[in-house]
């Protein structure tokens, strides 16, 4: 199964594309979606929609999984994350993914193995768990986690009949 992960930010939404066949992983492709800072905040959505669109286009997955953020200090920062995360939502759900979520402590767990993991530890496993893969920034790498964090618990949840919801 193709699982997409999402990293969702305003400037930089972060995606990584892995392949799941029982318990082995490949890496397919990462990378970031960007928007203009100097355009309106209306525009920018419209650019990640867009850039969104595109991936899913080009890689095909087969379903989605998009970390939850946490409330910053700055209640304006948090409410344009917010909406930018509702496009990471939003644009796979349009074309007929099914669409999970992920606390940033769960993906970690679910990655390193401790929930409370450093960006540093995050990537060096996700490296480890994805041989020979070039990952195209930190956003990347994150998405990639969320990725391998729904590989996971795709696995879990298939080895257990779907018993757990």
């Amino acid at each position: 199964m193709r699982l997409l992960g999402l990293d969702p930010g305003l400037q930089k939404t972060g995606w990584g594309i892995v392949e799941s066949v029982g318990t082995n992983l490949r890496h397919i492709a990462n990378g970031t979606v960007t928007s203009n800072s100097k355009k309106s905040l209306a525009e920018r959505l419209v650019e990640l929609a867009e850039g969104l669109e595109e991936v899913l286009a080009e890689w095909q997955p087969e379903s989605c999984a998009v970390e939850e953020t946490f409330v910053n200090k700055n209640p304006t920062s948090t409410l344009k994350l917010g909406q930018a995360r509702g496009i990471a939502l939003l644009v796979p759900a349009r074309a007929g993914l099914s669409v999970a979520e992920y606390t940033p402590n769960h993906v970690k767990k679910s990655v390193v193995g401790v929930g409370h993991a450093g960006k540093e530890q995050v990537d060096a496993m996700v490296r480890v768990l994805l041989p020979g893969v070039k990952i195209n920034g930190p956003d990347a790498a994150d998405a990639l986690a969320v990725a391998i964090c729904h590989a996971h618990h795709m696995t879990t949840m298939k080895n257990m009949g779907g018993a757990y919801r």
